[in-house]
């Protein structure tokens, strides 16, 4: 961390330098993670063509760049999830239900008229508050 207490943290995705951010922002017991995807680091799209497959991708990357913060999905305290079509919302209210389980984040979910690639069906957002017990 630098010495103001702000670790930015990369998934070495090519898009976060020519966009200019950072995958998540670390501030103290704080985590702020941005739009996170189904694309796997190859290009391919993770979980397929259906909303529920794309949603438990986005949900893996998450807590994998979770884990180089410090933090684990228990420490995810709001989640927001952005929909190509709000037709799909069966299979990411099960991704969700089964991923989080008794965690129950905050979370809010929303329709958009579309993404960078015309494949990706959802992103996802969390913030997390890491526990006092983890620190």
């Amino acid at each position: 961390m630098t010495r103001h207490g702000r670790e930015n943290i990369s998934s070495g995705s090519a898009f976060e330098a020519s966009y200019g951010y950072s995958r998540a922002v670390r501030v103290g017991s704080q985590v702020f993670m941005s739009g996170t995807t189904a694309i796997q680091a190859d290009g391919t799209m993770g979980g397929g063509s259906d909303a529920y497959g794309q949603a438990m991708a986005a949900f893996g990357k998450i807590e994998a760049i979770l884990r180089r913060a410090g933090a684990k999905a228990s420490d995810i305290v709001r989640t927001r999830i952005f929909l190509k079509d709000i037709a799909l919302y069966s299979g990411v209210e099960r991704a969700h239900r089964e991923f989080f389980g008794v965690i129950r984040p905050a979370a809010t979910l929303v329709e958009v008229t579309g993404f960078v690639r015309t494949e990706m069906l959802l992103e996802v957002e969390v913030d997390v508050v890491i526990s006092a017990s983890d620190n």
